[in-house]
């Protein structure tokens, strides 16, 4: 995982340098929707309530990389090597993910927003989508994926 701010972003060789413009010009008037970037690479942006801790699920994907940004609001983040963990939801390759029971192990965990972002490569499980101390908000998050 790598974690950084947003104007770092241009010194990760492994991001590519469509990623970095797309993610240079994003504003929270932004509107939601799929783009298209180049070579395989995508990013959906959506708008949610953040959930419940208990509400939340470990995710990993084996297609794409993923860079998690919220342009409005911020959220919690967990995230832990996949290795030793159970799955609970087998892999679907329509959606490349699969789902983990929660790890037994204490997982780290940031928060998103405040001009950060999250690079969360396929062997990292992530619960996103978090509510900060369980208290419910409205964000808006840019999924970035990057094939592998």
């Amino acid at each position: 995982m790598i974690i950084d701010k947003i104007e770092n972003i241009e010194k990760y060789s492994q991001i590519p340098t469509c990623v970095v413009k797309f993610i240079k010009n994003l504003t929270p008037e932004t509107p939601v929707g799929h783009y298209e970037l180049e070579n395989g690479i995508f990013a959906n942006i959506d708008k949610y309530t953040t959930k419940l801790f208990e509400n939340c699920k470990f995710e990993a994907h084996k297609n794409y990389i993923d860079i998690q940004i919220l342009i409005e609001g911020t959220e919690q983040l967990d995230y832990i090597n996949i290795e030793g963990l159970t799955i609970s939801e087998e892999y679907d390759k329509n959606r490349d993910v699969m789902f983990f029971k929660n790890p037994t192990t204490p997982p780290d965990s940031i928060i998103l927003g405040n001009n950060k972002f999250a690079f969360i490569y396929t062997y990292e499980a992530h619960k996103p989508q978090m509510a900060i101390n369980n208290i419910q908000t409205e964000v808006k998050k840019v999924v970035v994926k990057i094939p592998v």
